[in-house]
């Protein structure tokens, strides 16, 4: 028994020399993550898997439009064949002979030419215009996003400082109850009561770090982190009183708008393919053709010839309305009418959006001044009814009933001001801008 227990404690004494130097290695395999938030933005936008889509896409439409003399570029054609012939049934039958053996090279050029050639070029420049602008928009709403999520963990780790505030004066009045119960100054309900509130702040403050640690977790896997250590979020929540003019606002910025900017776009596109579409059904075609082919034989020499075409063709069909070409002319007419229509629409609830959220803003930063001024109250309130507790003129539930107020008051303080910092960013997404320079 006596050498077990030396061989433990031996053990014990490893361990207690070895602590200092594992928790060193510990800490080097796990290292603290400082991240702010123009790295949050800067990682998620290089992880984003739908941008780098959005990027292969625009790549694509960059390349069809630096080669745009493809569209005027001929078929080109080359062929080379062998051939063999000899009797079979008649004379002397199947022969290999270098006489029947027979050879034919050719190369032709087909060049065709339209009338809605000019349009169709413009229409793939424009294709690459419509992916970059959807490139730039995915970017920047993947930014605001990512803003938005940033600032809510920020939000939610003062939360925490809250509830871990709540807990420490729940434990300290526990303490306080305790000593008075024991001097006969409250009695048993009171100092129960006491132990209870330390119990619910505990629970409370449980419930929010793991609901905090989960979604920290969750936005570090989209930034394309693999972190188990700890991390430190950078920064803070600061808002200032922004105001302005919603009509001067749709005046300088609703143009730029990328739904507003597709929209026409989509009209512009519409239009060269309605002139597209007319040309290439009503206009004369040319159509040029060169053709060389060569032959030759084991029993005769090589022999070529050179040939060429040029045809005009003139359609009449689509000049007689009603016929199917004429009707499909009528059709894109219609697409192009019904884009002005839904160009008219998106303006219009654009223009309702940021009318919207500037009144929001301006309602809600009266709103948080109501709210700042109800945590001085609350605060003052809690502090004078502490006083009256331990003086005995205050019962412990008014007492915790102006705790979980104050605590209350500024939770939603902090809400309040999430809420503004993220109508800012709805705004300046709705107009198309940095937000930061909106701040």
């Amino acid at each position: 028994m006596i050498r077990r227990m030396f061989l433990s404690g031996a053990v014990w004494g490893v361990l207690l020399f070895l602590y200092p130097w594992v928790r060193g290695v510990a800490e080097e395999v796990s290292p603290v993550l400082i991240l702010s938030l123009d790295q949050a933005v800067e990682k998620a936008v290089a992880h984003s898997l739908s941008l780098q889509k959005s990027a292969i896409d625009l790549r694509a439409a960059h390349y069809a439009a630096s080669h745009l003399w493809s569209e005027l570029f001929p078929s080109l054609s080359a062929s080379a064949g062998l051939s063999y012939g000899t009797p079979l049934f008649t004379g002397q039958g199947f022969q290999l002979e270098k006489s029947g053996l027979g050879y034919s090279v050719s190369a032709g050029l087909n060049l065709s030419l339209q009338g809605g050639l000019p349009s169709a070029m413009k229409i793939i420049a424009l294709a690459y215009q419509s992916e970059l602008l959807n490139y730039d928009h995915a970017q920047r709403q993947l930014e605001i996003h990512i803003t938005k999520t940033f600032y809510t963990l920020l939000t939610d780790k003062h939360r925490l400082a809250f509830l871990k505030e709540s807990l420490d004066l729940a434990e300290k009045q526990r303490e306080k109850s305790k000593i008075a119960f024991e001097y006969g100054l409250i009695g048993e309900l009171s100092y129960l009561q006491s132990q209870l509130s330390v119990e619910t702040a505990k629970l409370d403050l449980s419930k929010a770090q793991a609901a905090y640690d989960t979604a920290l977790r969750d936005f570090l896997l989209v930034l394309g982190y693999e972190q188990t250590g700890k991390t430190v979020l950078e920064g803070a929540l600061v808002i200032q009183p922004w105001q302005t003019d919603p009509e001067t606002l749709i005046y300088q910025y609703l143009a730029q708008r990328p739904d507003i900017l597709s929209m026409r776009q989509q009209i512009e596109r519409l239009r060269f393919e309605e002139t597209r579409s007319i040309l290439d059904a009503r206009a004369p075609s040319l159509s040029l053709s060169v053709q060389w082919r060569g032959n030759g034989s084991g029993s005769s020499d090589f022999s070529d010839t050179l040939s060429g075409s040029v045809n005009l063709s003139i359609p009449l069909d689509p000049w007689i309305p009603g016929t199917k070409k004429s009707q499909s002319i009528t059709a894109t007419g219609a697409a192009l009418e019904k884009a002005w229509l839904d160009l008219k629409n998106t303006e219009h609830t654009a223009m309702s959006q940021v009318r919207s959220l500037t009144a929001n803003l301006r309602n809600s930063w009266e709103s948080l001044e109501i709210a700042r001024l109800r945590v001085e109250i609350a605060e003052r309130t809690y502090t004078l009814t502490e006083q009256g507790f331990q003086q005995g003129t205050v019962e412990f539930l008014t007492l915790e009933d102006t705790r979980s107020k104050w605590t209350e008051s500024r939770q939603q303080l902090a809400d309040g001001e999430l809420a503004y910092a993220l109508m800012i960013l709805d705004l300046a997404a709705a107009l198309n801008l940095d937000w930061r320079s909106m701040e």
